[in-house]
């Protein structure tokens, strides 16, 4: 009996840690994949993004030549639209500069639209409306640190609002991609994301009048007072991932992905990906699959789709991505991305 307590003992810390505690967190938005090719390949990017949408997977991956144009400038625009009339939008753009490195900028907003104003007694609504949204604005710059190891950083403004209220934060990104000699070129890359300050919301909701001392007559009831919000961590993820070429010639590429990641608020997941690439002289046809979240129960969907098309327009090259991810009761998403190689 000593023993099985003593058991218990070491492991109840180990069985606490192994909870989940999803909505624990401040700005869950900044975890949704952007990008339609990063989502369809079931999030398992860290390893394979290039050019724009890797300021949101892998900064370090910026510096990194596209494989089918062999540019690391790129301008990249991306729209979700997801169930309840929720809108995803993100914008990034990268330049190279001086000494092989590469500067970027990106952007990304959660728009959740108008809403009614509801109280106890008018259910109904009130007749009056308000807004939510989320929003993320940084930079970021890479370079290679020798011909086959590259390592970059971005530094982000994340807000949030609901009607009248906000909160406000800084973070970082960090990460590496290794691209080695072996396998065809077997990559390996690991990011950590979302790592700065929390969170409080304030505003002018926030403020109440009140009367501090009710029981003594003549005293003044319009004492300004505020709510004082608690305070939310950001959720930090820490991203490890493999992308290798099984099948590289010139006209065909097969290559698998896979990937795992934690946050603070989350199990430790796993995600993998496929994507198949048929080339011509002016021409670049991608199909894509995924599968997210490996052993995580009640996920509304794991499979995920995808194709992308890119061809040579004079001394550029444009690019249009698909994704699709089928959901079991939240409707399904949709996603397309466009792209410009310089």
């Amino acid at each position: 009996m000593k023993h099985l307590r003593l058991l218990i003992l070491l492991f109840t810390p180990l069985l606490a840690s192994a909870q989940s505690k999803v909505g624990t967190t401040a700005a869950p938005f900044l975890t949704i994949g952007t990008g339609a090719r990063g989502t369809a390949l079931g999030h398992a990017y860290t390893a394979s993004a290039t050019g724009s949408d890797a300021l949101f997977w892998n900064p370090a991956s910026i510096s990194v030549a596209d494989a089918g144009n062999g540019r690391t400038g790129s301008l990249l625009f991306t729209h979700y639209e997801w169930f309840a009339g929720i809108r995803y939008n993100a914008f990034g753009v990268t330049v190279p500069v001086m000494g092989h490195s590469t500067i970027g900028f990106f952007m990304a907003s959660l728009d959740y639209g108008r809403m009614d104003v509801r109280t106890v007694d008018q259910p109904d609504g009130t007749g009056e409306t308000f807004r939510s949204g989320d929003m993320v604005a940084g930079v970021g710059y890479a370079r290679p640190l020798t011909r086959n190891f590259h390592f970059g950083g971005s530094v982000k403004y994340i807000r949030q609002t609901i009607w009248d209220m906000q909160a406000q934060t800084m973070a970082m990104d960090l990460g590496f991609i290794l691209n080695t000699d072996y396998w065809n070129g077997l990559r390996l890359a690991a990011s950590i994301q979302n790592f700065g300050g929390s969170m409080r919301m304030d505003g002018i909701n926030s403020q109440i009048f009140i009367d501090p001392f009710p029981n003594n007559s003549g005293s003044n009831d319009r004492v300004p007072t505020r709510f004082e919000t608690d305070e939310w961590a950001l959720p930090i993820q820490f991203k490890f991932g493999l992308a290798m070429p099984v099948v590289k010639t010139p006209w065909l590429t097969w290559e698998l992905m896979t990937e795992s990641h934690q946050t603070n608020d989350q199990y430790l997941n796993l995600d993998s990906g496929t994507e198949l690439t048929f080339r011509t002289n002016t021409t670049q046809l991608a199909i894509r699959a995924g599968y997210k979240d490996f052993g995580v129960k009640n996920v509304d969907s794991h499979a995920t789709f995808g194709v992308g098309l890119n061809t040579r327009v004079g001394a550029a090259r444009l690019g249009l991505d698909l994704g699709y991810v089928p959901m079991s009761r939240l409707g399904d998403t949709k996603m397309i991305d466009m792209r410009v190689y310089f």
